[in-house]
C-alpha cells in the first residue's frame, strides 16, 4: 500500500486540486512574505506571530515559507506531497491555536472570529494531494526517472 502511495497519479482531478489550493493560499503567503494584497510583509507578520500570537520565531518563519512557497510548488507540481503535507500541518495548527468553538464563517458579523470551514477544506485538499501526488501536468511527473525496462 505504501509503495502505491508513492507512485505518480496522472489523474486530472489532482491537477485541479493543486491549482485551486494554490490559488487560494498563495495570496495569504504573499501577504505574509511580500506585503502584497494588503498584508504586513515579512517584518510585520513576524512581529505579529512572535508578539501577539506568541509563536516561536521558527514556527512563524515556517508558516510564512510554507504559505508562500508551498502554493508555488503546487502550481509547478514539484514536491507536491511534501508541500501538501506542510500546508495541512499549517492549517491544522491554525485550527488548534485559533478556533475553539466556531465552525461556520462569520457571514453576518456576529462572531468575534471567522470559523474553521476554510481551514478544514484546505486540509482535506492537501491530504488528498499527499496521497495522489502531482497528477497531470506536474514537473514532478516529468522529472520522474524512467525505469530501465521502459527503455
Amino acid at each position: 500500500m505504501f509503495a502505491s502511495t508513492l507512485k505518480h497519479n496522472f489523474n486530472w482531478g489532482t491537477l485541479f486540486l493543486r491549482l485551486f489550493l494554490a490559488l487560494v493560499l498563495f495570496p495569504h503567503g504573499a501577504q505574509k512574505l511580500l506585503g502584497w494584497f494588503g498584508g504586513f510583509g515579512f517584518e510585520g507578520t513576524m512581529q505579529y506571530f512572535t508578539g501577539q500570537a506568541g509563536l516561536p520565531w521558527i514556527i512563524g518563519l515556517l508558516v510564512i515559507i510554507i504559505e508562500f512557497f508551498g502554493p508555488l510548488a503546487l502550481v509547478l507540481g514539484v514536491a507536491v506531497r511534501l508541500s501538501a503535507a506542510a500546508i495541512a500541518a499549517v492549517m491544522t495548527g491554525i485550527i488548534l491555536t485559533t478556533f475553539h468553538d466556531h465552525f461556520f464563517m462569520d457571514w453576518f458579523g456576529n462572531q468575534h472570529i471567522e470559523g474553521m470551514e476554510f481551514f478544514l477544506l484546505a486540509i482535506g485538499i492537501a491530504v488528498a494531494l499527499v496521497f495522489t501526488g502531482g497528477g497531470a501536468y506536474s514537473l514532478g511527473r516529468l522529472l520522474k526517472p524512467v525505469p530501465p525496462t521502459a527503455i
